[in-house]
């Protein structure tokens, strides 16, 4: 009967030392997620200059994954940042049916930020103007894009923080290549429609990947975004799965589709606009960044993707 307690005593002693092991490494896990959201967020900050001394940032908080992460790794880098930025969260209420209106304002509430909810009913302008069984996304992206210019203008806000990440650029890279023919992402920063705004979006350098792990660790109170009915954009999916094929069959292409955004070589085109290729004259003299369609490694590059990038640290 000894023997008996004794071995169980033992068997639970080292269950209770594994699953002390097991929390530790979890949360050696999650320091490192966050840390890494941190530097990739305030590397890209720091790359395209996207926030400055004084400026004040308005969140656009939707209640989903992505735009919560955001607000949070933004936070926290206002406490390391060597400037001084404020941050105000902004969410539209645009009356679908069963949004729970009161998640966000108590979430946002018990982090003590600055918030604004703007009640706006663009729903039943859309489900009035698009045909049943259409995408509603297009026209309710419209809308919600110029509701929320108006409200950082009242709000005073100097920058609009969006919270599309890496696989949202990429995507729509993908998605205008494919099917609209042209060469067009999402930049990280840009002026909005009406010339008042710079919008930008700081989670550029993120893996979506990345975000969906952040959510459930820091169990953000998530929104669903289809409460609308809507249906989902298929060319979106048909994106989402050739990537997903790439990074399963080949690891590191998706990569360096992406590190290509910064590395582009106008005159390697054939836009007109961007390179003079009709007063192009032969001038003696070698250019190192010429013709190499003739050499025998035509992809080098001469240095890993992600060297010699300056940036601007706002802390890890």
């Amino acid at each position: 009967m000894n023997d008996l307690l004794e071995h169980a005593t033992l068997a639970n002693s080292a269950d209770a030392t594994t699953s002390v092991k097991q929390a530790e490494k979890l949360a050696y896990e999650n320091n490192k997620l966050h840390k890494r959201l941190c530097r990739l967020t305030g590397q890209a900050i720091g790359d395209y200059n996207m926030i400055e001394d004084g400026d004040k940032v308005m969140v656009c908080l939707s209640g989903g994954k992505d735009s919560y992460a955001l607000l949070d790794i933004l936070l926290t880098l206002r406490e390391r940042a060597p400037i001084h930025f404020d941050i105000v969260a902004v969410n539209l209420d645009q009356k679908q049916p069963n949004f729970p209106a009161d998640i966000l304002p108590a979430y946002l509430e018990k982090l003590g930020v600055a918030y604004h909810i703007e009640n706006q009913d663009t729903y039943s302008i859309v489900k009035r103007v698009v045909p049943e069984g259409k995408t509603t996304c297009a026209l309710c992206s419209r809308l919600r894009r110029g509701i929320l210019y108006r409200v950082a203008t009242e709000l005073g806000a100097t920058k609009i923080a969006l919270g599309h990440h890496r696989d949202d650029i990429l995507e729509t890279f993908f998605l205008n290549m494919f099917f609209g023919g042209k060469l067009k992402g999402m930049p990280p920063k840009l002026q909005s429609d009406d010339g008042k705004q710079i919008v930008i979006r700081p989670l550029a350098y993120v893996k979506e990947a990345d975000l969906t792990r952040y959510a459930e660790v820091k169990e953000f109170p998530i929104i669903p975004c289809d409460l609308c009915g809507s249906q989902e954009n298929l060319q979106r999916k048909q994106i989402k799965g050739l990537m997903r094929e790439w990074e399963k069959k080949f690891p590191g292409r998706v990569d360096n589709i992406f590190a290509s955004f910064s590395t582009v070589a106008p005159s390697h085109l054939m836009d007109r606009n961007l390179f003079d290729f009709a007063n192009l004259k032969a001038t003696g003299e070698a250019d190192a960044n010429g013709d190499i369609a003739f050499d025998e490694d035509p992809c080098a590059t001469g240095a890993p993707a992600g060297q010699n990038v300056i940036s601007l640290h706002l802390g890890d």
